[in-house]
Order: structure tokens, then C-alpha cells, then sequence
């Protein structure tokens, strides 16, 4: 799947994670640095009034991407397809074609408003492309899967590079690359951050995210998108266009928000960093 359609950018682009609190500034002017947004469907499809309208001037004007919080892909309840109906309303209201989701859950008898990590097994893999699958249907969209940050694995039978290679393999589904997460689990899990990117399945990433961290000890980092990012996440991320080429890149920042001049640091950084590739590419094309 090529995520293109009349109001997405090119793969040579760099997003921002929406905010409510942006909204006045940005329907004012968005800065041209900024290709893309992206939301969680839940905190925008039941706004009405002032923030549904100007939320609606936006996707109509610019590229949205969503990434969603709560579909619980890897739950063991039954799949609330009622709230998948609400997200393909949200989604078709607003011409928005790319529809991301977390390789989790965070609902079991209840809602646990937290995002837990998949046990590690071929019952796991099948059990979550099946899922998969059936939201697919109902969206009649691709479905993109983020690998998560994750603190303990209970049950593994098998790295969660492999659980994640498994089920991108059995759902035949396409990956949201989270640079930054790969770097917060290698340093909590001890393994190679770089070896990890480059077992990714290259044909199946559709875009990456990259972010700040919290870092509690020297061997505990905490995934928390409110902090800057740090310099090992960016070579990761000059690493990863190396190795699977240039993708629409979204800088997450969920709190201790900046002013948008100090967001546009980092969102031109990764611009920079999405050229550099591109030269090189071009160079060992022609050489």
C-alpha cells in the first residue's frame, strides 16, 4: 500500500501530532515545514461547535493521517466493532485514507486506559491477525500497525522482533515504524537497537514516528513523547533511511508542548535528515 491519495504528502515529508490547544494558531497559517498532521480519533470525533468546525477547516485544507488509542487490537473480548464503525465514520468524513494502531491492548473485562504488551506467542499472531483482518473489513482501509514500548514480556515464546516480523506477516498488514520506541525497548530490554531496525520488513512500512523519552535510570527509559529527541534517536532515524529509504516521518510531542518556532527545529531536522538520504541515494544511483 502507497499512502497517497488527493491530500497526503509525498514520502519525503514531516508531520506533527496535533494538539487541541494548536487549533487557533493553526487555522490561522500551518508553517509550509509541516506536511502532514496527525490525530487520535478519539479525542476529535465526538468535538463539536467551535473545535469540530475549525478541526473540519483543517483536514480540509491539509493532510491527515490517524493513529488511534483504544481499538485494543490484541484484546482477548471480542472486538468492538461499533467503535470501529465510529472510527470509519470519523475517517470518511474527513477524507482520511491512512489509519494506524498499536501492536497492544488496553481492554480486557474493562478498559485499562493503558497501553499493555502482547504475550509473545503463535497464539498471540493469530489471534491478532485475525483481528486485524476483521477491522480492515469494517474501515474498508489498510491497516497500519505501530510496534509499542513495552516493559515486561510475560509468556514469550519468541524476541518481539519476531512477534512483530510474525504478525505483520500473518495479518499481511503494513507497519508504523516507531524509531524511538525500538531505542527505549533495546536499552530496557539489552538488545541491538540497530540490528533490530534492520530486521523491519522494508516493504511493509507505510511511515515512522520518532519522539523524546524519559530517562528514569541509566537502564530504564520511559516512553513519554514530552521531552526532546536525543541524539542516539536521531542517528537511529538517519540509520533507518538508510536502510529502508525515506518515509513520511511524524514528530510526536504529546506534552511540555513547545512554541511551534521550537517545534519546527526538530520537524527541519528531520526534513534535513530526509534529504541527506535522498543525495546519497542519488549518488549510489549514478555511481
Amino acid at each position: 500500500m502507497s499512502i497517497q491519495h488527493r491530500n497526503t504528502p509525498g514520502q519525503a515529508s514531516v508531520g506533527l501530532g496535533l494538539r487541541r490547544e494548536m487549533l487557533d494558531e493553526f487555522c490561522q497559517q500551518v508553517p509550509s515545514a509541516i506536511n502532514f498532521f496527525e490525530v487520535a480519533p478519539e479525542n476529535w470525533m465526538t468535538l463539536g461547535g467551535k473545535f469540530g468546525r475549525r478541526f473540519k477547516q483543517l483536514t480540509e485544507q491539509h493532510a491527515f493521517f490517524c493513529h488511534g488509542l483504544s481499538l485494543s487490537i490484541g484484546s482477548p473480548e471480542p472486538l468492538d466493532s461499533h467503535f470501529v464503525q465510529n472510527i470509519k465514520r470519523f475517517l470518511d468524513e474527513h477524507n482520511i485514507e491512512v489509519y494506524s494502531e498499536h501492536l497492544s491492548y488496553c481492554s480486557g473485562t474493562g478498559h485499562m486506559y493503558d497501553l499493555m504488551p502482547i504475550p509473545f506467542t503463535d497464539d498471540a499472531v493469530i489471534h491478532t491477525a485475525k483481528r486485524i483482518k476483521q477491522v480492515e473489513d469494517i474501515l474498508e482501509r489498510p491497516f497500519i500497525l505501530e510496534n509499542v514500548s513495552f516493559y515486561a514480556a510475560p509468556g514469550a515464546q519468541m524476541t518481539e522482533q519476531e512477534f512483530v516480523n510474525a504478525v505483520l506477516q500473518e495479518a499481511d498488514c503494513k507497519l508504523l515504524l516507531d524509531v524511538n520506541n525500538i531505542y527505549v525497548n533495546s536499552i530496557n530490554h539489552q538488545y541491538d537497537a540497530a540490528a533490530y531496525l534492520a530486521a523491519m520488513p522494508t516493504k511493509r512500512i507505510a511511515y515512522l514516528h520518532i519522539a523524546g523519552h524519559y530517562e528514569e535510570e541509566a537502564d530504564l527509559m520511559v516512553d513519554t513523547h514530552g521531552a526532546d529527541i536525543i541524539d542516539p534517536v536521531w542517528a537511529l532515524l538517519q540509520q533507518c533511511y538508510q536502510i529502508h529509504g525515506v518515509h513520511p516521518t511524524l514528530l510526536e510531542r504529546d506534552f511540555n508542548i513547545p512554541k511551534t518556532d521550537i517545534l519546527l527545529n526538530e520537524i527541519n531536522q528531520i526534513h534535513q535528515y530526509q534529504q541527506n538520504a535522498l543525495t546519497q541515494q542519488s549518488i549510489l544511483r549514478k555511481a
